[in-house]
């Protein structure tokens, strides 16, 4: 090749590497993070990166392990990151191993405790995110949280006549002492204070005191209240000014609420999450309908467009449009979450749709504002309420057609005086006592009606 020819074709070249950049001359995709989220529930594994991934993979025996082939991509620091993020504690994965198999291609192997049907699939860029890889490992056998409501009120209710068996067992055996006591002590005779008088008689004792055997208290009605912490996991939720996260706080108090429900004996509280993971809208609603459950109180910590806004709200479900713009823009917002935490689609449109397009009734609705009112009194004698009456609009996570369903927003967490009240234990236990007085109030008025299952 002439010269001039060969500097035609290098300038061509360099041309050609400054309309590429620097990424697309890059060797694969760039790693940004990797994440594990481990739960009883399922564990979910996120490669975030910047170009999309595809992948193959494939579950292996002996041992059980689930192996992944990720295509264009160069083992990498970050990549290596995930082996260290696998704690002992993880439900379901063992371990990682991480390797270049072939070029632009890097193998995992996760190994398995537990028989497992894993979930891959990608996420578009969304919010804070880039593209993201995921796998969620659920178990193939999963447990039955109806039953595992029952089991938890039989073990309180063996725990609480235990309590009264030792309680019992206690006093008796100081009143057998103290008897015991002084039957020794009537043991020597006194002297007749009156000369003639009969031998002296010992004191009539009563018998030694056998504590009864208590039976375990029945009950025949197990009233089931489904608390649904907001967000979780990939999903952070709103973001306070000092950086309090609406998924840790609202987890918070949903705990808080449940060992509050849970003192009473005919109550018990089922949580959508009791730890940081996700789970999508669609299957908030499904595990409390597989718990017939009575009641729905999702829990929130919003924010809002103007940081100024405060004070507590409370949303019932609207089939005829939201009742205030405030209203239908929240209700956006958090029917936005599925889109940040991650729905696998294809499982989505095979199994749930149905559920989230179930037509809710009047009755429902009718219900839910009778539960939202007497919340929201409780709520007003807190704190300050954003609006006097309960709002409605249309939240995703309200659609269970025969459970009465309320959207508690706690305060707005934009606001820098709201979200130091959210960070303190005071008011958060404040919050608490008002949601179970106002749960309590409903049943008051509305009592549950009977089951077609009895718990």
């Amino acid at each position: 090749m002439n010269s001039p020819s060969r500097r035609h074709a290098l300038r061509a070249m360099g041309a050609l590497a400054f309309s590429l950049g620097a990424r697309e001359l890059a060797f694969g995709a760039t790693i940004i993070a990797v994440r594990v989220w481990p739960a009883d529930e399922y564990t979910r594994v996120t490669i975030e990166s910047d170009a999309p991934l595809s992948e193959k993979h494939f579950l292996a025996e002996n041992p059980s392990r689930l192996v992944i082939d990720v295509d264009g991509l160069e083992l990498s620091p970050q990549l290596r990151e995930l082996v260290g993020k696998v704690k002992a504690d993880d439900p379901f994965i063992a371990g990682v191993r991480v390797g270049q198999s072939q070029p632009r291609i890097v193998r995992l192997v996760l190994d398995l405790k537990q028989a497992t049907a894993p979930q891959l699939f990608t996420l578009a860029p969304v919010a804070a995110y880039r593209h993201r890889l995921v796998f969620d490992l659920h178990p193939v056998q999963e447990p039955d949280p109806l039953l595992a409501l029952i089991r938890d009120k039989e073990q309180a209710e063996q725990k609480a006549a235990q309590a009264v068996q030792d309680s019992l067992g206690e006093f008796i055996g100081r009143m057998n002492s103290a008897v015991a006591a002084a039957s020794a002590a009537g043991a020597t005779p006194p002297q007749s204070a009156t000369p003639g008088a009969s031998a002296n008689v010992l004191p009539v004792l009563p018998a030694p005191i056998v504590p009864p055997v208590l039976g375990q208290a029945k009950i025949d009605r197990l009233v089931v209240i489904a608390l649904d912490p907001g967000h979780g996991g990939e999903d952070p939720g709103a973001i306070g000014p000092s950086g309090l996260r609406e998924k840790d706080v609202v987890l918070a108090i949903a705990l808080l609420l449940r060992d509050r429900i849970n003192a009473n004996p005919a109550m018990r509280a089922m949580l959508t999450r009791d730890a940081d993971f996700f789970v999508p809208l669609h299957e908030r609603v499904k595990k409390a309908r597989r718990v017939q459950a009575d009641l729905f109180v999702s829990i929130h910590a919003d924010a809002f467009l103007n940081p100024d806004a405060r004070g507590a709200s409370v949303f019932a479900l609207s089939q005829s449009g939201a009742s205030s713009s405030a209203a239908r823009w929240m209700a956006n917002r958090e029917n936005a979450a599925d889109l940040v935490g991650g729905v696998n689609v294809a499982v989505k449109d095979q199994t749930v749709m149905r559920t989230l397009l179930d037509m809710s009734t009047t009755a429902q609705i009718k219900d839910s504002l009778k539960l939202g009112g007497e919340v929201l009194g409780q709520i007003g004698k807190v704190g300050k309420l954003h609006k006097g009456s309960v709002e409605q609009a249309g939240f995703a996570v309200l659609k269970a057609p025969d459970i009465p369903s309320i959207l508690v927003e706690s305060a707005f967490i934009s606001n820098p005086g709201e979200e130091a009240k959210l960070r303190d234990p005071e008011y958060r236990a404040q919050l608490v006592e008002a949601l179970a007085t106002g749960i309590q109030r409903y049943f008051a008025r509305n009592p549950p009606l009977a089951r077609s299952r009895q718990l």
